[in-house]
């Protein structure tokens, strides 16, 4: 049987898979809890540089207006480079890193350990709490967790968190009153409004979506001032 490589071949393919690696790894306290702080120096130095590279290459070879044979070879140059590093993260860090979990592994968009059965997701039965911050005029910042949990970010095998909103003027009974949607992998999460927006009220209602696509009850709606 022919063994499927994990890496992405194409240049798009990898920019994602390293962004949900990595969104995830920088969640909550999921570097602590895996037993990953010892690395933060190493993936500071050495692997945040080459990723950075890489998006910016595949970000100018996305451009039709800017991908000239230079770009072209800049971005297969930078390929090159961090695909060796992601494997080292996985293999060297990751894959034998008993504190790393089966949902760890798949919430990254890793593959199992060879000797192991992956372990799905489970489906979320808790729901996020946010916490309203008011950076700026007509900014809102939403720092949510896990309402079962005093820690900020997500609950083990949740790939994000589902929130709906909508400005109104009377106190909706049901989320599906709510009609705006967006999803966010990390908190905070930001909302930005124009100024004739200011001073109204905004309802909102969060709830989790794990790595299979399975979602959580909804949080009870809340609401806060358009500053």
């Amino acid at each position: 049987m022919t063994k499927v490589d994990w890496i992405p071949k194409s240049y798009e393919g990898l920019e994602m898979k390293l962004k949900q690696t990595f969104d995830y790894l920088n969640a909550g306290d999921n570097l602590q809890r895996m037993g990953l702080i010892g690395f933060v120096g190493w993936m500071n130095s050495t692997f945040q540089p080459k990723k950075q590279e890489y998006e910016e290459a595949v970000g100018a070879w996305r451009n039709p207006a800017t991908r000239t044979p230079l770009i072209i070879k800049a971005v297969q140059d930078s390929y090159g480079e961090i695909v060796p590093l992601y494997r080292d993260l996985y293999s060297g860090m990751l894959r034998k890193n008993p504190l790393v979990s089966a949902i760890d592994l798949a919430a990254m968009g890793l593959p199992a350990r060879p000797d192991s059965t992956p372990t799905p997701s489970p489906v979320p039965l808790t729901f996020p709490i946010a916490e309203v911050k008011l950076p700026s005029q007509g900014v809102i910042e939403f720092e949510y967790r896990d309402s079962e949990s005093p820690k900020r970010g997500k609950p083990a095998g949740v790939h994000g968190a589902e929130i709906v909103w909508a400005i109104m003027d009377t106190t909706p009974t049901e989320w599906q009153q709510l009609t705006n949607s967006s999803f966010s992998t990390s908190t905070p999460f930001r909302l930005t409004f124009d100024g004739n927006q200011r001073g109204k009220r905004l309802y909102y209602a969060f709830r989790w979506e794990n790595t299979r696509g399975i979602k959580g009850p909804w949080g009870s709606i809340q609401d806060t001032v358009i500053p």
